[in-house]
């Protein structure tokens, strides 16, 4: 089966400086990471290059564990960034007969606005997900586009998933 590659985007109505810190934050996660159970680190500072961190969502009846590595933080000071540059947030995620790799890049695209790229790949093992890769592959852009949506409400207007009825 040949990996599943998909990129999602969203403009969200803040500076993109804002936009990385509230990203970056891990206190922020449980506000708009629908379904987060456990995100904890292994090894290595939250959020920094390298760190290793035990993640559990909850789907539906279903929770499922995986391990997250962040490849790729640039820059790696959040404050100050060159408007020229453009933040990379990339991460490897291995769970049960799932590897995954999200290239997340913010670009600022006015003064007090910021296009948020999300770049997804994964690869399936086992029977199970391969079938799940195959039949459902429309609900892995759903989700990650949910997330970004989950997103922009906490950081444009402080809306928590917690707080919504699905």
């Amino acid at each position: 089966m040949r990996p599943m590659k998909y990129t999602v985007s969203i403009e969200i109505a803040l500076p993109r400086e804002k936009v990385a810190q509230l990203l970056a934050d891990p206190a922020h996660l449980p506000k708009w990471l629908r379904g987060l159970v456990v995100h904890e680190p292994l090894s290595g500072e939250h959020g920094q290059l390298g760190t290793r961190s035990r993640v559990v969502l909850q789907m539906g009846r279903r929770k499922v564990e995986c391990t997250e590595t962040i490849t790729r933080r640039e820059p790696a000071d959040l404050r100050a960034i060159p408007r020229t540059s453009v933040v990379h947030f990339d991460r490897e995620i291995v769970g049960e007969g799932m590897w995954s790799a999200v290239r997340d890049r913010l670009t600022e695209t006015g003064p007090k606005s910021t296009l948020w790229e999300s770049e997804n790949e994964y690869r399936f093992s086992g029977i199970l997900m391969k079938l799940v890769g195959l039949l459902m592959p429309g609900a892995f852009r759903k989700q990650s586009h949910q997330h970004m949506q989950d997103f922009k409400a906490f950081a444009e207007r402080g809306k928590d998933v917690r707080e919504a009825a699905d």
